[in-house]
């Protein structure tokens, strides 16, 4: 077997290590959401608060990363991770401290949208910095399959966290258990190395608005690609309870649904990497695509809690494996020196999807049943893969 030259072993420690640092500051980020996305509703309830306000707490969570992604993606592009990173973890320590500061709804609402804000900042921020580590189109499709593990794992962490809190202590215990994930990435930036020096963009006569970079036929694909991920995630978030509801299952069979979904989709970004060089992101898209289209066209003619298992498992495949696919060729498509700008431009593509189209699928479900949720849904994925399959297969700017 040959020997490891030690210089390519250092390189490599230190390649690992930035790549673990980032997915660490992250998971602390999102950490702090998903635990106070839980956290906020459960005070609310407890304090008797009506369903138009948990409603509204909930949509504030979405509204400044929808405002604000296109200009924090300039912000990273002109200053680079750590500035962005530090200024998301500061609003969400503010925010966990300002709800465990007061409960009434104005300062819960306040918390929310600065933890939104943060998270979407620390994400943008991260996943422009990790294409930038890579070093080929596989290697770009390997570190976004490890990337996209911190959302899965603060998944985990999170809710947990602040439910063991709240049951053993209170609610104020938790959201200050929950100050801590952003105070971990703070001290998790120290760690990630400054960013190498690229050469200068060229000048350009005037500003460019991100709005032109729906001018490229590959990232308006890309784009709509991403917003159906979007979309069939809000679909499936509102129609499964209904469904099964429906169909007379549990809370707790269609949490075993649920949980299905969330074991495939880490199962297969941990298998990713392995098999990264004989991957194509436009095969991959297509093909998860595909899978998942079959998954919602089926969905509605299922009776039993382990059938719909299958079909959320089935759909985590697809999902978990896309996301880092469509990330992988974002960044082979944008020009280096406007990477955080498209970041924030599909921040904000994903974050009106989860603004709008609840309500849309509420009027559907409203008027048609929950069943033409699933087939619209599966209709467009059907388009999707047909729009993935129209993407080139190598790099533009790699």
């Amino acid at each position: 077997m040959p020997s490891v030259d030690p210089a390519t072993r250092s390189e490599r420690s230190r390649f690992g290590w930035a790549l673990l640092t980032l997915v660490a500051a992250q998971v602390g980020l999102h950490g702090c959401l998903n635990g106070m996305r839980m956290t906020i509703p459960l005070l609310a309830v407890n304090e008797a608060r009506g369903a138009a306000v948990i409603g509204l707490l909930m949509a504030l969570f979405a509204v400044f990363p929808f405002l604000l992604a296109i200009p924090a993606g300039r912000l990273v592009d002109r200053r680079g991770y750590h500035l962005a990173t530090r200024i998301g973890a500061l609003l969400a320590l503010v925010g966990a401290v300002l709800a465990a500061l007061s409960s009434h709804v104005w300062a819960l609402g306040a918390a929310a949208a600065l933890v939104g804000a943060g998270s979407a900042m620390g994400m943008i921020a991260l996943q422009r910095t990790a294409g930038r580590l890579a070093r080929g189109e596989a290697e770009r499709l390997k570190i976004f399959s490890w990337v996209a593990l911190a959302p899965s794992i603060a998944t985990f962490l999170g809710p947990l966290l602040a439910g063991a809190l709240i049951d053993q202590v209170s609610y104020r215990a938790a959201f200050v258990g929950l100050a801590l994930f952003p105070l971990g990435t703070l001290l998790a930036t120290t760690r990630v190395p400054p960013e190498a020096p690229r050469a200068p963009a060229k000048p350009v006569a005037a500003p460019q608005k991100a709005w032109d970079l729906l001018g490229n036929s590959d990232l308006r694909r890309l784009f709509f690609i991403n917003w159906l991920i979007a979309a069939c995630w809000d679909a499936h978030a509102f129609a499964l309870p209904i469904l099964g509801h429906e169909r007379g299952l549990s809370a707790s069979a269609i949490a075993m649904v649920l949980a299905s979904y969330a074991v495939t989709s880490a199962s297969v970004r941990l298998a990713i990497p392995f098999m990264a060089e004989r991957l194509q992101p436009r095969w991959v898209m297509t093909g998860a695509l595909a899978l998942t289209a079959s998954v919602f066209l089926l969905y509605p003619w299922l009776d039993s809690a382990w059938a719909m298992a299958v079909c959320a498992g089935t759909m985590g495949l697809g999902l978990g494996a896309i996301q880092p696919a469509v990330m992988s060729s974002l960044h082979s498509f944008t020009p280096p020196e406007r990477q955080g700008e498209a970041l924030g431009l599909r921040s904000t593509v994903i974050h009106f999807s989860t603004l709008v189209m609840p309500l849309s699928f509420g009027a559907v479900g409203a008027v048609l049943g929950v069943a033409p949720v699933f087939w619209m849904t599966g209709a467009a994925l059907s388009a999707g893969a047909w729009a993935a399959f129209g993407l080139p297969s190598r790099a533009r700017h790699a």
